[in-house]
């Protein structure tokens, strides 16, 4: 393998034996590397592959700003799941993992604390996962040093738990397909713009639009909690609020469905950021 072009001091671009682009990561083996070098296969780490174009850019782009050690975590937080779990898991786990924990450590060591509302509910439903969550933490606090709350374990879970490839059947991934399109075509319409499809807030966007409907189709939809905050939210984000009641009628005419408060909250918060970057 050659290097096509040099991310960092730790990742560079390259292709595999069929010609696929792909991303080689390890420590070091982009230091004073040029077009054209040969790649050092002992300093090889990690291999990279995206079947799809743009989430091969996006990682690239999360890769080369998030530190080595970050992107280390993750991979071996990705192994160990993969071994655990025994399912195969989407590549994009890269992408939204690393990006997570890069943002949670710098959270962290900011001194914020996000609550995670859907911890119960991965506890309960998502167990293996959220072990695996935990697992994780450890692996971070002995890395890092720093000891981040169980929320994040839920957090974590949660993305195993949408890049699980065998979660659900091919029936119901087409229409949980065509009802995310469906709201983003929603809000599309509603702030009368075209969303970035390449930033981090769009990918964060769907994969909660993943999650929220795994939970909306199967029943298993947020209890109503602090009745003040979502008053809270509704007054804060109006435009995103009124976009989310659209997204409500069409949930409700085309499944038959209601939304709970916290649901309909998590979803203003997400279209506010996901319209506003």
């Amino acid at each position: 393998m050659n290097v096509e072009k040099v991310i960092n001091n730790n990742l560079v671009r390259s292709k595999d034996e069929s010609g696929r682009e792909v991303l080689v990561m390890g420590c070091g083996l982009g230091y004073k590397k040029s077009v054209g070098d040969g790649i050092d296969t002992d300093k090889i780490e990690k291999i990279y592959t995206m079947k799809d174009k743009d989430a091969y850019h996006r990682l690239e782009e999360i890769l080369s700003k998030v530190p080595l050690e970050c992107i280390q975590i993750t991979n071996e937080i990705v192994e160990y799941a993969k071994i655990s779990l025994g399912k195969r898991l989407s590549d994009s786990i890269y992408l939204t993992l690393c990006d997570h924990i890069s943002f949670a450590l710098e959270r962290s060591r900011n001194g914020i604390q996000i609550r995670n509302a859907l911890l119960m509910e991965i506890r309960r439903f998502y167990y293996h996962e959220y072990e695996i969550g935990l697992e994780a933490l450890r692996l971070i606090r002995e890395h890092t040093g720093i000891e981040l709350p169980d929320d994040e374990a839920g957090f974590i879970a949660f993305h195993l738990v949408n890049a699980d490839m065998d979660s659900i059947g091919i029936g119901q991934t087409q229409e949980m397909m065509k009802t995310i399109q469906n709201i983003i075509n929603i809000v599309k319409y509603h702030y009368n713009i075209e969303l970035n499809e390449n930033s981090i807030h769009y990918e964060r966007f769907v994969t909660h639009l993943k999650f929220f409907l795994k939970r909306v189709f199967s029943g298993q939809e947020l209890e109503d909690g602090d009745l003040n905050f979502f008053l809270m939210i509704r007054s804060q984000y109006k435009k995103a609020y009124a976009c989310v009641l659209k997204v409500y009628d069409y949930i409700q005419k085309e499944y038959g469905l209601t939304l709970t408060n916290d649901e309909m909250m998590y979803l203003t918060v997400h279209i506010h950021r996901v319209t506003t970057e």
